[in-house]
Formats: structure tokens, C-alpha cells, sequence
């Protein structure tokens, strides 16, 4: 075993021994929290609660949000903890509660046996379970390892698909986290952060990556000026499209994907005066506002855009600042494009008039929707496999006041392709447009 994996494990059962800590997990195994509403429902200093959380170590993952969630490992300690809980504390009868002069010495024995065969079952069971968790951690553990970036080859991607040159840098890996996104099937995603200063200007470098694929750069400029930009290992094109062509050529480089081929014969051929262009399925949107451009990517099939499936690049003073690729991450359903706009909001409208809930006590269900505004977007989402791509409908209807629960809108998922309601809520807070 490694050492990275020993100091995992051994992270794993030091937290499990201390009670604090095993309510943190307790915690985060129903829902996000912020440190603000642990420190509330634990009742203890802030110094403690930073103290415990350092010590769960990979078990708890902070997001971008600033909530704080378990990861897969602390997933899986959750998972043991709960076993190890439901083993029956059974108490044995003293004997002296035991009906004194009944008692003969055959029943004090074949209470002992059964006590302690069943004692001993149960033991055996909870191990058990404890050993498939371990057995399950461990997989889940080596999984993740092989799927872990190196800090070096973050910075090579840095240096040669994003031509920074990190030689005049000082830089400092900020932050390495690894997880797998139940919300994307499992994918194992890793995210890196860098601190890179240099003589004129300090920027942060975020590299992320799901399942070994580069997936995101995100540049920020914390000191120094964007008009100079970082330092390069060779100056960069002005010109936007040009830049964007020749990070997608050292992109490609490195992943070898062929839709970067496409997406480079289509940006060669335009400029700012053509606006979009389509060749087969790829969509090139070129948006240019002051000193900002941005060049994106879009699948597109029977006249229908899956944004979900995309490739992004923002520039700003001429400067990367984010290269988005979640084109290789989805794919597209063929279903035909059945419902129409108007259809989905008539669908909406019909799907609203049954529709009833509950606030404050208030049961409602007699409410009157407007017929302005309506707002009725295009949003292929998954149905049933995660990453597959399905047209679908989002409806926002506006009700004519506020009800119980502070409800003014509510809004009605449809499947484009079947035109079946695939969701309903009542939402606060909305406003029309």
C-alpha cells in the first residue's frame, strides 16, 4: 500500500475515534454546509471546528459555494461509522434481576449460549460489513489515484498549451483536489489550483480535469496589468482568431481529440464581419464587446443547439483567460425536435391547472396565471442517462400575486422530443420580464 493511501485510511479511523468529528460527517452526510450553520449546530469555538475540519483531511471537500460536503472517501466512512453503530448494544440480565428461586443452573447456561452465539453473529455481520466498506473505499481509492494529474504535468500544460512561461514564475500549488461528481455518473474530477508570481504581476492558474481529460484554464490576474498579460515563452497574435486557432492546434497536441480539427477548420475561414458559421455539427459563435471576445463552440443537430455540449474560449486585452471543453463529456440524443415553443408553453399552462401545494399549512390550488410574461427556454438536459443529451423545455409562468410561501411563478419541465412534463415546482421570488 502507499503511503498516500495509508495516511487516507489512517485519516479515515483517526476522525471515526473522535465524536466531534464523526458529527461533522454525521452532518454533511445529509446535507452542504456552510461553516457558519456547522459551527451553529455544533456549538463549539470557530478554532475547534477549523481544528477538526483540517484533521478530516480528504474526507470533506469545500466548493466553490463555500459549503463544505464529504467526498467519496468520507462517503464511505459515513457508511462504516453507520455499521459499526447498528451493532445491538444488547443487554445481558444480571442475576439478580433474574426470578431468584426459579433459576436453576441449565437455563443460567443456555442463556449464556445463546447470548453469546448471538453476540458473536452479529459481530461477525457488522465485521463484515465493515470489510466490504473498507474493500469498497479502497477500490474507489485506487481509482481516483489512477486517474490523478501530476502537479509537474499541470504545469507543462500550462507552460505548453497556454504558452505561460512558468520559469519566471514563483510557482506554488495552492490547492489539489480530487473527487467523483455523483451528479456527472461518477466521473472522477480533479481540480488544481497555482499561485504564480513574478517581478510585475501575480496570477492564479486553476486547471481542472475530469476522468484524465483537460477540461478547464482559468487565468486571473491578481496584480499587474492585463494589457501586458502574463510572461510567455513566445509573444501571442493579437488577432483573436488567430490566437484561439493556435491554442486549439497545442490543445489538440496534448488530447488528440478530432473535433478540435473541425472547430480549427471553421475558425480558420471566419472573421469578425461573418458572425456565426455551422459545419456539420459544430456552431461558431464569435462575440466581440470593447476590450473582451468571446469565441464558442456549440453542438448542433436538426436545428437544435446543445449548449451543454460546448468548447469556450474568453479573451480579455488579447488575453486567455478561460479555455471550457465539455464537448467530450456529453453525448447527443437523436430524438427529433417534436414540440415547439408554443407547445411547450400550452403543455406548461395545461400541467399548471392541476397542479397544487402546500405552504405554511395553506394547502393552495386555486390561482390564476398570467397570460404575459412567459418565459419558455431551450434546455437539453439528461433524462435517464446523465450525460446524454435530450431537448427539453424550461417554462416560467407568472402568477397574478403572491401566494402562501412567497410563490409568484412556477415552472414546468417538458421533454421537447415526447412533450410529457418531466417536472413541476413552485418557485419565490420570481419577477417577469
Amino acid at each position: 500500500m502507499s503511503g498516500s493511501a495509508e495516511e487516507t485510511y489512517s485519516t479515515m479511523f483517526t476522525s471515526l475515534k473522535h465524536p466531534a468529528r464523526r458529527k461533522i460527517l454525521r452532518m454533511l452526510s445529509e446535507r452542504a454546509l456552510t461553516f457558519s450553520q456547522m459551527l451553529e449546530e455544533l456549538e463549539i469555538p470557530g478554532s475547534h471546528l477549523t481544528y477538526h475540519l483540517e484533521n478530516l483531511g480528504e474526507l470533506v471537500v469545500k466548493m466553490d459555494d463555500g459549503k463544505y460536503k464529504l467526498s467519496s472517501f468520507g462517503k464511505a466512512s459515513v457508511s462504516m461509522m453507520k455499521a459499526a453503530e447498528e451493532v445491538p448494544n444488547a443487554q445481558t440480565k444480571t442475576f439478580a434481576s433474574l426470578p431468584f428461586r426459579w433459576k436453576s443452573l441449565i437455563t443460567v447456561l443456555l442463556i449464556a449460549v445463546v447470548f453469546l452465539g448471538s453476540m458473536s453473529l452479529v459481530q461477525y455481520a457488522s465485521f463484515n460489513q465493515l470489510s466490504t466498506d473498507y474493500g469498497l473505499l479502497k477500490a474507489d481509492y485506487e481509482r481516483i489515484k489512477s486517474l490523478n494529474i501530476s502537479v509537474d504535468k499541470g504545469l507543462g500544460i500550462i507552460k505548453d498549451v497556454f504558452q505561460i512561461d512558468v520559469s519566471q514564475y514563483q510557482t506554488t500549488l495552492l490547492s489539489n483536489t480530487v473527487d467523483a461528481r455523483s451528479d456527472l455518473s461518477g466521473i472522477v474530477e480533479q481540480v488544481l489550483k497555482y499561485s504564480l508570481i513574478g517581478s510585475e504581476s501575480k496570477v492564479d492558474v486553476v486547471l481542472r480535469f475530469r476522468n484524465n481529460h483537460f477540461s478547464l484554464f482559468q487565468l486571473t490576474m491578481l496584480e499587474g496589468l492585463p494589457y501586458y498579460g502574463p510572461i510567455y515563452v513566445k509573444p501571442q497574435p493579437t488577432n483573436i482568431f488567430e490566437a484561439a486557432k493556435n491554442t486549439l492546434e497545442r490543445y489538440k497536441a496534448i488530447i488528440g481529440e478530432p473535433y478540435l480539427d473541425e472547430m480549427g477548420q471553421l475558425l480558420a475561414t471566419a472573421n469578425e464581419t461573418t458572425g456565426e458559421q455551422t459545419s456539420g455539427n459544430i456552431k461558431l459563435k464569435v462575440t466581440v464587446y470593447g476590450d473582451s471576445a468571446e469565441v464558442l463552440f456549440v453542438y448542433t443537430a436538426n436545428s437544435v443547439d446543445f449548449s451543454a455540449k460546448s468548447l469556450r474560449l474568453l479573451f480579455n486585452k488579447h488575453v486567455l483567460q478561460e479555455l471550457n471543453d465539455d464537448w467530450f463529456l456529453y453525448t447527443v440524443s437523436e430524438a427529433p425536435m417534436a414540440i415547439s415553443r408554443e407547445q411547450a408553453i400550452q403543455i406548461a399552462r395545461d400541467a399548471a391547472k392541476k397542479f397544487t401545494w402546500t405552504a405554511d399549512g395553506v394547502y393552495v390550488s386555486n390561482f390564476d396565471v398570467l397570460a404575459e410574461p412567459v418565459s419558455a427556454v431551450f434546455f437539453p438536459h439528461p433524462r435517464t442517462e446523465r450525460l446524454h443529451l435530450i431537448p427539453y423545455w424550461y417554462v416560467t409562468l407568472y402568477l397574478d400575486k403572491e401566494y402562501p410561501g412567497g410563490v409568484n411563478s412556477i415552472t414546468v419541465g417538458v421533454w421537447a422530443d415526447t412533450g410529457e412534463v418531466a417536472n413541476i415546482q413552485a418557485l419565490s421570488g420570481q419577477r417577469g420580464t
